[in-house]
């Protein structure tokens, strides 16, 4: 359920969503890089790149099955051998690698260059930059991981060669579908002090080109499964080669341990790793200059859902402290998230507003002081990046997204997540009843929360649940947030607009009138979003 909209750029005129919605409402906001103590780059050029592959091991006689009839008429498979050596750069206490996150320079054929991979969703973004002389890691790449390396040194961890016969799909044009790699490796990583570690396999890679399709890709994986190739146990070959042994490991999972427990690990996991991605992936696009911000708030909230309502398979003091932090950091970018909107909002009502009822400067009063106030905020949250605490919080993100703190409750395995959830569910039916017969804004604005609780943790629960039930309840509890959602905009709008207009009346060649007339605006949203969740409710 992660959304994969990616980073906007700061620039104006750039856009963003609001809420949870990856095709949701766009609306304009401004970011100067400059003022976050950012620098223009000089000399080097980057490049951003989706990417989606599959990976399978193969056997050293793994034979590739053919491929040319999956491409369209007139398309064909092109096939030629390339050889790559990579070099791979971490921290000694491998931080990189912990985030997911992979730094390599790599030379041979056209792909030679500096490559960060970036996990995004079930793909990843690549930063380019040009190949250079030497083995120092560009400037600009080491500024984009020096929080995910927590602020230590750099260095070459392993170094990959890799003999790669290269399987082309072509449409009819030339354009490339997908690439199949059939990668014969060998790998040394460093040890430290103990020196090097050497291993060798063959696996298999099938990579989308820009003309592909998801259909396509399974179609291949499915000849190559058939053939004898297996989903990988690795994420990347620098994986692979620095834990050489995890294959057998993975194979030994599961014997003689409990069940339940390994249940819920598996549940848990598998939702927080796509989160913490998310707030993991914003620490790099901030310090591109780029405004992740919406999208590292939804995945604070979602992990920090989870530690709410499956608190029960969770250590408590591990879970509080994480849930704090998570907390303070959301509230770091809300500030600057909270403007974004408001100055949105504002924009809009006033340019729908008829001309004569605009008295004075009031869009550039709204726009010149909220977005004054959003770039001191941003100047707090690039500040926030080189904090200790800051980067404290991302090692606890390190160790939660893949081995949460279980209590002794987990051994009940998919059943204590099921009434989790229901609990989940019905608190937030009753807060929806609850505050709709309070009316209060605070109440509803409970019921808000509830309800993204019970949302989330319906995605949590679809492998239990079963899909259908799943989006059901995922469904519901979205609306109810998203009509709350507009309710609890508007009760920050008449606060906004009350301190604005208050400004402009005692303020020579303005006055009030127009931001009184907004507040009576906002007065009606707030009660038409009452009225549409009253019907919800029923």
């Amino acid at each position: 359920m992660a959304e994969n909209h990616g980073p906007q750029s700061w620039g104006q005129g750039a856009t963003y969503t609001r809420e949870d919605d990856p095709v949701g409402s766009h609306r304009h906001f401004s970011w100067s890089p400059e003022r976050a103590g950012r620098r223009a780059t000089t000399g080097l050029t980057t490049s951003l790149r989706r990417e989606r592959e599959d990976k399978y091991d193969v056997s050293l006689g793994f034979v590739v099955p053919d491929l040319d009839d999956l491409v369209p008429a007139g398309g064909r498979v092109e096939r030629d051998t390339v050889t790559l050596d990579s070099v791979y750069f971490d921290t000694a206490d491998r931080d990189l690698l912990s985030q997911h996150l992979t730094l390599r320079r790599r030379s041979g054929d056209v792909d030679a260059g500096w490559h960060l991979k970036v996990p995004a969703g079930t793909a990843r973004t690549e930063i380019r930059l040009p190949i250079t002389e030497g083995e120092s890691v560009p400037d600009e790449l080491a500024k984009l991981v020096v929080g995910v390396a927590l602020g230590k040194p750099v260095r070459r961890v392993a170094e990959i060669s890799t003999t790669r016969h290269r399987h082309r799909l072509l449409d009819a044009d030339g354009n490339l579908l997908a690439e199949v790699a059939d990668d014969t490796v060998q790998a040394t990583a460093t040890a430290g002090d103990e020196g090097a570690v050497a291993s060798q396999w063959r696996e298999v890679e099938v990579e989308l080109g820009d003309r592909g399709d998801d259909k396509l890709l399974r179609a291949i994986g499915t000849r190559l499964t058939r053939s004898g190739a297996h989903p990988s146990r690795y994420a990347s070959k620098l994986v692979r080669a620095l834990t050489p042994d995890r294959g057998r490991a993975d194979a030994s999972e599961g014997d003689g341990g409990d069940a339940g427990v390994e249940t819920v690990r598996k549940l848990l996991t598998d939702y927080l790793e796509q989160h913490a991605q998310a707030i993991v992936a914003g620490d790099v696009w901030l310090r591109r200059g780029l405004d992740p911000i919406h999208s590292t708030r939804v995945g604070i909230r979602r992990f920090r859902s989870t530690l709410r309502v499956f608190q029960k398979v969770l250590d408590p003091a591990a879970r509080s402290h994480l849930d704090e932090e998570l907390s303070w950091y959301a509230g770091v970018l809300g500030e600057v998230r909270d403007r974004q909107v408001q100055r949105a909002r504002f924009a809009k009502a006033v340019a729908d507003l008829p001309s004569e009822l605009v008295m004075g400067p009031v869009a550039a009063r709204i726009d010149n002081d909220l977005l004054a106030e959003q770039r001191r905020y941003q100047d707090e949250v690039m500040a926030t990046l080189d904090t200790g605490r800051y980067r404290a919080l991302l090692a606890s993100l390190a160790q939660w997204r893949t081995a949460p703190p279980l209590t002794d409750e987990a051994s009940s395995g998919s059943r204590v997540l099921e009434k989790a959830a229901r609990k989940a569910w019905k608190k937030a039916d009753k807060r929806l009843a609850a505050a709709l017969d309070d009316g209060g804004d605070e109440a509803l604005h409970r019921a808000r929360k509830a309800a993204k609780r019970a949302r989330y943790a319906a995605e949590l629960t679809i492998p239990i649940f079963g899909r259908k039930k799943s989006r059901k309840k995922v469904a519901k509890y979205k609306k109810i947030q998203e009509v709350l959602g507009e309710h609890q905009d508007s009760v920050v709008a008449r606060g906004v607009l009350r301190a604005l207009g208050a400004r402009a009346g005692a303020t020579e060649g303005e006055n009030g009138f127009t931001f009184g007339l907004l507040y009576g605006l906002e007065l009606q949203a707030a009660q038409r979003a009452r009225d549409e969740a009253e019907e919800l409710a029923t």
